[in-house]
């Protein structure tokens, strides 16, 4: 539950919201770059990646997200 007193008034909430829906993707992306068994998510977030949604979500390229992310994973980096 979302205290009053822990809302900033300088925050816009639906940035927010955008901000935690794509680094949940994210999130959801690396683990399943790094699971043999995870080729469904993988394509599930790459097409969210790709997507108009992603876009109006964000300014940041989808494809340039896809490419850090997985030399990220093929380098071992965790973060």
């Amino acid at each position: 539950m979302i205290r009053p007193d822990s809302i900033d008034p300088g925050v816009d909430p639906w940035e927010e919201l955008a901000n935690a829906i794509i680094l949940q993707a994210v999130k959801d992306y690396r683990k399943a770059l790094r699971e043999i068994a995870s080729e469904r998510t993988v394509t599930e977030c790459e097409k969210f990646f790709r997507s108009q949604w992603f876009r109006v979500l964000t300014a940041i390229d989808g494809e340039m997200l896809i490419r850090k992310l997985r030399e990220e994973v093929n380098h071992g980096n965790r973060e």
